[in-house]
This record gives structure tokens, C-alpha cells and sequence, in this order.
């Protein structure tokens, strides 16, 4: 059987013999249909770079036979390697799996693209799915396996995202809000605003992870990149007086047995918990169209205002590049109309000129 599961794990592996040869690996599906079509995929590339090898003339990459060697070589190994296997199958049903990678066009992107869209997904998740995913392939095709591959003008193809709606907390809500949280995910909910982390980065956070004495918290974000965010005085005073019941920091106390842990006991807040707690208690302080992940949007927002160092707020929050962080240059932009404003009104005709003083001293 060249498709199985090895004991304690959740994908399926295969082992195969093939022109004498023999080849296995974890094929990263949870379901045995996607890994028989994994499995039939990398057999596929075998065979083809077995008769390449023999002399036989080349016909040319096949879908099937690039998104096997893709996955094989990259995709496997990304983060989130069950979505890109979910992407790269559904390209390869759209295209079909004979059909020869050169013969693609921009025309056939263009069909792609409408054909994700029909589905209702958002223009973000059509570019990140589809068109970023072929695009991947395509260009690995054409630069590493030096194949015959068509060059897209793939700008033409990205729609258009609508930009992040940045929303901040007020002052009267982050009252109410809090006076309502439960005790852990407060503190949870308190050391996000005071930090910009996000939610993952915040249930993540181990003890061992902060250098009291280095004056920093050791954070990994995005694409398992570590970066180190200031203890400033506001989450030390935060952070000392938690309990170290756990090896992570944030924790609470269960109110409701289950199989996992009895009434009482001291836990680490989930995910699933925190994003059910955080919603409900949105809606019961009044707080209205408000996500987990604007606190981190209310922190960058206050720190730019205070402060208005954008290159320090991009090494805080860990982004690649500054454009990302510019999104909050609006705080600056409209602090400044502010004043402009006060500026105006200060020198309106409509107030009492200044008294003007008459210089008697002759030049």
C-alpha cells in the first residue's frame, strides 16, 4: 500500500518503488483522496523526468507534474502548508492536470481569476490563493527547473483589496470594555493594547520569553520571524504580578469542567475562547465593530500620535516594510488638520485684531 499513516500522525505519507527506485515522504494531506492525488502527482514527475533522462523528447511541464515538484521542494514546507495544498489542488482542477504550463496566457489568468471570484471570495483571498499561488509556480518553473514557462504581466491580474479599515478605541469604550473582560483574558486583552502583539503572539507568550533584566519580550510573529518588543514600564507593571501557574503567561481559571480540565483549574487561554469571550463582551460594554486585533490597531494608532516615529512603531510591530506601517499616517495627518484648524480660528477676521504698537524711534 503506497499510501498510509504513520502512527501519531494526522497526514498521510506515501512509499512507492518506481524504475527501480524508491521513494517516500509525507504527502501533508489529512484526507486519503488528496493524498492519492499527491502521491499520483510526484509519480507523475517521476515518470516524466525518467523519460527526459532516457532521451525521449520533452513535451513540456504539465500542471500536474509542476504543482507535484512545488509542493515537494517548497510548498510543503510553508507555515500554512494545508492551505497552500488546498490552493495548489484547486488550480490544478481549473487547469487541468495534462495541460502544459507554457501553453498558459494571460488570457487564461484573466478566466482564473473570474472563475475564484464567481465562488464569492474576497478580492484578497482570489490574489493570495490564486493568482500569488500560480504565479509562485510559474516563476519556479521558469527560474529554478529552467522549463518553458509564459511570462504573465501578473500586475494586470491582482485586484484591488479594499484598504483596512484602522479603528481605534476611545477612551470611554476601553473603560467599559475592560470593566467587563474577565480576569485573564483582561490582562490578555490589556498586554495586546499595551504592546500592538497580536492575538496569536499574546497566547503564545512564555515566561521564559521575557528578560526582565534586558528590558525586552522575545516575540514570534508572522512566518515564525522573531522580534523583540520593549518592556516598557507600563507591561512590567502588567506582567510581575501574574501568577506562574503555567508555563505560558496568560491564564484563567475554569469555570466549567471539561475532559481536558476540571472546575477550577488554571489554564491557558485558547484561541477559540478568547475570540467567543472578546465578542461577547464587545457586545456587552457597547462596543461596536470592534475585533480583537484593533487593539493592536489602537496601540499603533496612540504610539504614532505620541510619539510620531514611524520607524520605531514598524520594529515594534514587526513589519517588513514601512509601507505596511504607513496605514497609520493618517494619525499624524489628521492631528495635524487639527491644529490647522485651531490655527485658523485663532487668526480669524472675526476676532478683535491685535492692538498694534507704534514704533516712535527713528531709523
Amino acid at each position: 500500500m503506497s499510501i498510509f499513516k504513520r502512527t501519531g500522525q494526522d497526514t498521510w505519507s506515501y512509499d512507492f518503488r518506481c524504475n527501480g527506485h524508491r521513494y517516500s515522504g509525507n504527502t501533508g494531506a489529512t484526507s486519503k483522496r488528496e493524498a492519492e492525488r499527491v502521491e499520483s502527482r510526484i509519480r507523475e514527475t517521476i515518470r516524466a523526468q525518467a523519460r527526459q533522462q532516457a532521451g525521449q523528447p520533452a513535451q513540456g511541464l504539465t500542471f500536474a507534474a509542476a504543482i507535484a515538484r512545488y509542493w515537494a521542494e517548497v510548498g510543503q514546507y510553508h507555515e500554512n502548508s494545508d492551505s497552500t495544498l488546498t490552493d495548489l489542488a484547486w488550480i490544478e482542477r481549473h487547469f487541468g492536470k495534462s495541460r502544459l504550463i507554457a501553453s498558459i496566457s494571460n488570457q487564461d489568468v484573466a478566466a482564473m481569476v473570474a472563475s475564484r471570484r464567481s465562488e464569492g471570495v474576497a478580492p484578497a483571498t482570489v490574489n493570495r490563493t490564486a493568482t500569488a499561488r500560480l504565479r509562485a509556480v510559474l516563476t519556479r518553473a521558469r527560474d529554478v527547473w529552467d522549463q518553458a514557462a509564459p511570462r504573465i504581466t501578473w500586475k494586470n491580474h491582482m485586484l484591488r483589496e479594499p484598504q483596512e479599515v484602522v479603528r481605534e478605541l476611545s477612551g470611554d469604550e476601553e473603560t467599559a470594555l475592560f470593566a467587563a473582560l474577565a480576569p485573564g483574558y483582561r490582562e490578555l486583552a490589556r498586554f495586546s493594547l499595551l504592546s500592538g502583539c497580536r492575538m496569536a503572539e499574546c497566547l503564545d507568550l512564555e515566561w521564559r520569553h521575557i528578560d526582565w533584566h534586558g528590558e525586552y519580550i522575545v516575540v514570534t510573529g508572522k512566518g515564525d520571524k522573531t522580534r523583540h518588543v520593549p518592556l516598557s514600564d507600563a507591561l512590567r507593571a502588567l506582567l510581575w504580578p501574574l501568577p506562574r501557574a503555567h508555563a505560558r503567561v496568560f491564564t484563567h481559571q475554569v469555570r466549567r469542567g471539561s475532559i481536558h480540565h476540571a472546575r477550577g483549574d488554571i489554564a491557558p487561554v485558547e484561541e477559540e475562547a478568547l475570540n467567543s469571550h472578546f465578542a461577547r463582551t464587545c457586545k456587552k460594554a457597547g462596543v461596536i465593530r470592534f475585533r480583537f486585533h484593533d487593539l493592536r490597531h489602537t496601540f499603533a494608532t496612540r504610539f504614532l500620535r505620541a510619539t510620531g516615529d514611524m520607524r520605531a512603531l514598524q520594529i515594534i510591530l514587526g513589519h517588513s516594510s514601512v509601507e505596511t506601517t504607513m496605514r497609520y499616517a493618517h494619525v499624524t495627518a489628521a492631528d495635524a488638520k487639527r491644529r490647522m484648524d485651531v490655527a485658523a480660528a485663532a487668526n480669524s477676521p472675526t476676532q478683535s485684531p491685535p492692538q498694534q504698537v507704534r514704533c516712535t524711534t527713528r531709523l
